[in-house]
């Protein structure tokens, strides 16, 4: 089970509850105002698993999802402590009944994350072997705007960022190997549609 310290993986979640917490919208700036007090590794899990809710199937949201995944991904393989998001895409804002329950939607998933993640094959999880998923993140967030019209894909890739922010935030190299799940299956669909 993970400690209290690596439960900081929870944040996306919290924060996104307490900024649209009775409001009709909600900005990306709001919700990252709200996650100010953590690393950037539960900043990298927020537009991922936001991909991975039914927020993924409005029209060119899986794209800025993408670039806000790149930019928080050089910033990790950077060494920055904070975040830097371009004012354009702090204010992207969604409505936020719709995002309190895309959030809701995947809290049973982080309740079986709780009970399931633990520093196992902590290796893979530190230098240089974390540069890995750091730099796959980072190229993930660069190819999501180019497949918005492949079906389930972004949705997929979304997986896989949040896996490999989970793997490297909870130091668990189990986890950063299943990661590798979603990408076969979205290169998978991705050559079957090109074929």
């Amino acid at each position: 089970m993970v400690t209290g310290e690596t439960k900081e993986w929870r944040a996306p979640a919290s924060a996104a509850d307490t900024a649209s917490a009775d409001k009709e919208s909600v900005s990306v700036g709001e919700i990252v105002e709200a996650e100010q007090n953590v690393s950037l590794l539960p900043l990298l899990m927020l537009p991922a698993v936001a991909l991975v809710s039914p927020l993924s199937g409005i029209p060119l949201f899986s794209s800025a999802m993408g670039i806000m995944i790149f930019l928080v991904s050089l910033q990790i393989v950077a060494g920055r402590r904070t975040v830097w998001l371009p004012r354009w895409i702090r204010n992207l804002w969604a409505n936020g009944h719709h995002v309190k329950n895309a959030f809701n939607w995947v809290k049973p998933l982080t309740r079986w994350l709780d009970e399931h993640t633990n520093a196992r094959l902590s290796g893979l999880s530190r230098m240089p072997f974390v540069l890995v998923p750091q730099v796959l993140c980072l190229f993930s967030g660069l190819i999501i705007p180019f497949l918005e019209l492949v079906p389930f894909s972004s949705s997929l890739i979304g997986l896989g960022v949040t896996l490999l922010a989970l793997g490297m935030l909870a130091r668990d190299g189990v986890i950063l190997l299943l990661a590798t799940i979603p990408y076969v299956a979205a290169g998978w669909i991705i050559f079957t549609i090109a074929s």
